[in-house]
């Protein structure tokens, strides 16, 4: 029973803690000005939908998207459908990789460079930023993907054993 609330539990402790780490943003290093954003819940329910179940990270995909709109930002929909998508995208990618933690970590840094990029694209075209694509490249999609790869070097392992076990004591149930 405590494992089953602990993964959902886990996503919500994430999901409160990325704007608190947003406030270290920006930094000034070697001279320039580099944004940090932090995306520990999308990682952590990309693992869900690798490891786990890929309906399950979608649902909570477009929970926490919704959450993430509402809360954060003034447009509703760009997370709630980003959020979803990506979870879907890695959980249909299992099919063709293998699930090794290394492999795993590689696709969730792909796919969140992806949203970036997406995001950046969107917020360009409805006139929210005009940064040109070169210093958004460098001053913010460069260091977000190196501090969440840091992020999952350091607690990827712990989003596996943790969602694991949960695969485990589910098998013991129905047995």
């Amino acid at each position: 029973m405590f494992i089953r609330l602990l993964i959902p539990a886990v996503a919500i402790v994430l999901f409160l803690l990325e704007p608190e780490f947003a406030m270290f943003s920006p930094i000034i290093w070697a001279g320039k000005t580099v944004f940090l954003v932090p995306r520990f819940l999308i990682l952590y329910l990309i693992f869900i939908s690798i490891y786990y179940n890929r309906n399950r990270a979608v649902l909570y995909g477009l929970l926490f998207g919704l959450l993430y709109d509402v809360f954060y930002i003034d447009i509703i929909g760009l997370y709630s459908v980003l959020y979803p998508l990506l979870c879907f995208i890695a959980g249909w990618s299992v099919k063709y990789i293998h699930q090794h933690l290394v492999i795993t970590t590689i696709l969730a840094v792909v796919l969140v460079a992806f949203m970036e990029v997406v995001l950046y694209q969107f917020f360009f075209l409805i006139d929210f930023t005009s940064m040109p694509f070169d210093t958004f490249l460098y001053s913010r999609l460069v260091p977000t993907i190196i501090a969440n790869l840091l992020f999952l070097l350091m607690l990827g392992w712990a989003f596996k054993y943790l969602i694991n076990a949960r695969v485990l004591q589910r098998a013991r149930n129905m047995s």
